[in-house]
């Protein structure tokens, strides 16, 4: 073999290119960078001329960028729930920056030291470690995007193909293979090509592929006659067609970034960046203007919600875990995303406008497809770039309600609450009637101070199923000597779900009566029942600026502050407030033995939305019953599908979602059919499984309960707190 040894520690930055060359190349890179500012500055001024977002997205902007890198650098996203996917994306990430890093070296060296100060650091050991850290992440590189490919055209994962899947989708990841395997090639054509000198060793990838060179008897001529040399198959020939193609590539890659899918390396950290950490639990408010629209155009998105859409790199996490789509509702979360965006993008393009959201085939998107979303917030919760898609879904349903586009069961929901103030058009009067069947009296908070001031909820007030277990609740406060009371006729819907389903100003009279009531009752804490109404006093009420409203003679208050804006009132879910009563001794139980093997529903409201996981299980273990956890719990709970309206309305769905749950603790979890009770801690949950175990045919191999019913059984108060149903 003819070669020339390497005999410094260190190597020819532009090895084979000559003075020509080179002025090409810098011609091209000059371009490619000038191509690519214009995209995103294309992109950045689009968002400008988005709404206005209601929230601050840039405050403690310092904080929110460490935060982000921490999110983006870990992958903790992408660990959620998918192992390979997490490990797959980590390689490609952490081996990508690392290439970025090492060419940004080589500018350092090439244009800072060598041309500014004509000195060298890229040499010794400093150019031996950064030959073996840039082959171990270059391979780390090349693997994820290798299990990229394999999930992708192997296995071909459900997640990755639907109707948004493109030609821009495998020209991305084949194009990062290209680069991947491209920078390694030619590396490998160096070394050899260079004699395979021993420190090389350390590029152990290129190393290994120059020896593989040498073994096939690769013909060279040497470094001094580098460049293309004839039309033979030489190593200095194989070496620039190499350098050229490999760099080729990488200034399409650079150019086509904010034209195309690669732009979710910037939009996704921004998306992580600008993100509201309480996004979902609470939605942004309505101005009173009564002329502002919500979605009749594009331009009323806020500028977050397009860089959403400009974020969402189609990996279909969000559409995996959602209970919608799972019942074959015609909601993918995904898509109702990106259908946004090819509408916005084909706008641009000089398409037709389109209505966003109604009825039928002509708008962007169905009024069905809105009506089937559950809020669950699993999509946001699974989404790893931060995605808000309830906000965006919620600008939707208030559209649709401003058109008069509502499922007709939610117009009844919508009157029965106007005029009676509950979803069941009963007569306030009667609200407190399930009261009357208790063995002690129930104080009026209105009329007395109190410790807790419990908010009951429509369902523990009407619903016979539901009222055993305010009986229940009632009885184990009692029990505990706890000073508490109620608003009977006074207490209303709290708003929550028919805020969801876009009725905000409905919400907002709700919301106004109740805060204006507290006001005058003497309370330390509030304490709800229902996981939703916990969610909106808590997250939602003192968001809302009443002021603005106060003077509306349409609205039933004068309240004109901003309700426990410092959070001096505490708002507890009664399996907290319990938790705290056992913990300090005030219920005991201790010694109680129930025999019963159990699982337990994590309520969306509760859980994911507010991260209280440990409270509801902490009270049924004490009861002595053995908890046997479904597969998907805590964070991943299934929803019951009684969210964002679903309580109200009929789906064609198979199964339903709360068929589903229940056939997975009967057959998923450890004890399988040994399950005797599914426990819940949620009035709706208790509604929409009570309905599923009828439908779904487990009457005889399930009982629904909740949490206050074990504990009030665990006590010995069991015929106190229950009046049997004449149905039942």
């Amino acid at each position: 073999m003819n070669t020339l040894a390497q005999a410094d520690v260190a190597r020819e930055t532009y090895w084979g290119i000559t003075s020509v060359e080179y002025a090409v190349f810098y011609f091209l890179a000059f371009v490619t960078v000038a191509v690519f500012t214009y995209g995103v500055y294309r992109r950045f001024a689009r968002y400008a001329q988005g709404d206005g977002d209601s929230l601050p997205r840039l405050d403690e902007l310092q904080r929110r960028v460490v935060s982000a890198a921490k999110i983006v650098l870990s992958n903790e996203k992408q660990f959620n729930r998918d192992l390979y996917g997490g490990l797959m994306h980590s390689f490609i990430l952490w081996g990508f920056l690392t290439l970025f890093i090492a060419t940004s070296i080589l500018m350092v060296e090439e244009y800072g030291a060598q041309k500014l100060l004509h000195a060298s650091f890229w040499n010794g050991d400093f150019y031996l470690a950064y030959q073996f850290i840039v082959d171990a992440m270059g391979l780390l590189f090349v693997v994820g995007i290798g299990m990229a490919l394999y999930r992708r055209y192997w296995v071909r994962n459900h997640r990755l193909w639907d109707r948004h899947t493109s030609l821009e989708d495998d020209l991305f990841i084949w194009t990062l293979f290209a680069l991947g395997i491209g920078g390694f090639l030619l590396e490998g054509l160096r070394v050899y090509s260079a004699g395979i000198p021993d420190h090389e060793t350390v590029s152990f990838v290129a190393y290994g592929m120059a020896l593989g060179f040498d073994a096939i008897g690769l013909a060279t001529l040497g470094p001094e006659q580098a460049g293309l040399n004839g039309a033979g198959l030489n190593v200095e020939n194989l070496h620039w067609l190499a350098w050229w193609t490999h760099s080729l590539i990488a200034f399409f890659f650079i150019a086509w970034i904010p034209y195309a899918k690669p732009f979710h390396m910037l939009s996704s950290f921004a998306n992580v960046v600008t993100r509201d950490e309480k996004a979902g639990k609470r939605l942004p408010n309505v101005p009173s203007d009564l002329d502002a629209t919500n979605a009749e155009s594009i331009d009323d998105f806020t500028w977050k919600e397009l860089l959403d859409q400009d974020a969402c790199t189609k990996c279909g996490r969000c559409s995996s875990v959602c209970p919608a789509k799972a019942s074959d509702r015609p909601l993918d979360p995904r898509n109702v995303i990106l259908d946004l965006k090819s509408y916005r993008e084909d706008l641009e393009a000089g398409g037709e406008d389109q209505p966003i959201v109604a009825h039928g085939g002509t708008s962007v998107i169905d009024a069905e497809t809105m009506e089937s979303c559950m809020a669950c917030m699993a999509c946001m919760d699974a989404c790893p770039v931060e995605i808000e898609h309830l906000k965006s879904f919620t600008r939707l349903n208030r559209q649709l309600t401003d058109q008069g586009d509502i499922d007709s069961s939610m117009q009844d929901v919508f009157q029965n609450v106007m005029q009676n103030g509950n979803t069941f058009g009963d007569s306030p009067r009667n609200r407190g009637d399930w009261t009357e069947e208790l063995e002690f009296d129930v104080a009026d908070a209105r009329e007395e101070e109190v410790d807790y001031l419990w908010y009951v909820g429509d369902f523990p007030s009407y619903d016979e199923r539901n009222k055993q277990v305010a009986r229940s609740l009632a009885t184990i406060l009692k029990e505990a000597d706890v000073s508490f009371g109620i608003l009977f006729d006074d207490e209303k819907f709290d708003g929550n779900d028919i805020r969801r389903v876009g009725e905000e100003f409905l919400y907002i009279e709700l919301a106004g009566h109740h805060v204006e009531t507290w006001e005058d009752c003497e309370f330390d804490t509030i304490v709800c029942t229902d996981p939703h109404s916990y969610n909106t006093f808590k997250n939602e009420y003192p968001e809302v600026d009443f002021e603005e409203f106060a003077d509306d003679p349409m609205m039933p208050f004068e309240y004109d502050e901003q309700w426990n804006k410092d959070g001096e009132v505490e708002v507890y879910h009664w399996t907290q407030a319990v938790e705290e009563l056992v913990q300090d001794g005030r219920l005991d139980l201790t010694g109680t033995e129930l025999d019963y093997t159990v699982t337990y529903h994590d309520p969306c409201h509760l859980g994911r939305y507010n991260d209280e996981y440990e409270a509801p299980r902490e009270l049924i273990t004490a009861t002595g019953c053995t908890l046997d956890e479904m597969p998907r719990n805590r964070s991943n709970s299934f929803c019951c599908g009684g969210g964002g309206g679903g309580l109200w309305m009929d789906f064609e769905e198979e199964p339903k979602p709360s068929e589903e749950r229940i056939r997975e603790a009967l057959e998923d979890t450890d004890a399988g059919s040994d399950v005797e009770k599914f426990v819940v801690a949620c009035p709706m949950c208790m509604t929409m499984y009570e309905d599923g175990r009828k439908t779904g045919g487990y009457e005889d191999e399930i009982e629904i309960v909740d949490i206050a019913e074990l504990i009030v059984e665990a006590i010995g108060k069991t015929e106190e707190a229950k009046v049997e149903v004449a149905a039942d």
